[in-house]
């Protein structure tokens, strides 16, 4: 079963699976995304839940693979103090042009697309130079036995549609992006990443610095 048919079946029963992580997430989600500003693409939207989380009167293009999540989706979007529209597509596919994008913003997301870094990469693309990747990710822990866990757990989580061990951090680099901060939300396994699409070739690789304001 491909992604879109997974969270196509899930769509009736997400947000039920999620109220409680929504409830103790939405703080830290509205702490990264007020960063967020100019025309800004939300990836793999879902039911539209934290939408609310988002600073108002941007121009937001929200996406997503299943057409029965944009469904739940669309009022969310229509309450937006802002623009929102919402579009069906592939992350690995963007149909945009390159640069079109001041602001990236992912909600666990990357712990589902089949290929990440193609999918970053795309990011990377449409973003504009200097522009902000704000990343909410699930992510696999550094602690041995918790990562072990983590992988064994990824069996039946796939079914539903996330891999819980996905190392995210390390796929932003590999796509060219700079990470500016990493922030644990709980644990070492939800995180959140800040990070930047290079003005000049060669910063692809930027170090990591903990902390590092925006």
């Amino acid at each position: 079963m491909g992604v879109r048919e997974r969270y196509d079946r899930s769509s009736l029963f997400y947000n039920l699976l999620t109220f409680g992580e929504d409830l103790r997430q939405r703080d830290d989600k509205r702490q990264l995304y007020r960063h967020a500003q100019g025309r800004t693409l939300f990836v793999a939207v879902g039911t539209g839940n934290d939408i609310a989380y988002l600073p108002p009167d941007l121009d937001v293009v929200g996406l997503d693979i299943s057409p029965r999540m944009l469904e739940r989706a669309r009022p969310h979007a229509e309450r937006y103090q802002g623009r929102f529209d919402l579009r069906l597509m592939d992350v690995q596919e963007l149909d945009y042009a390159d640069d079109s994008f001041d602001t990236v913003v992912t909600a666990c997301t990357f712990c589902s697309v089949p290929d990440p870094v193609r999918g970053l990469r795309q990011l990377r693309r449409v973003l504009k130079p200097g522009g902000r990747l704000l990343m909410f990710e699930h992510v696999r822990s550094e602690v041995p036995m918790v990562g072990l866990m983590l992988d064994a757990m990824t069996y039946v989580s796939r079914l539903l549609g996330p891999d819980l061990n996905r190392d995210t951090s390390r796929n932003v680099r590999r796509a060219g992006f700079r990470i500016l901060r990493e922030r644990n939300v709980y644990f070492d396994i939800v995180r959140t990443i800040e990070a930047t699409k290079p003005t000049a070739p060669g910063l692809e690789e930027g170090a990591i610095t903990s902390g590092e304001a925006l």
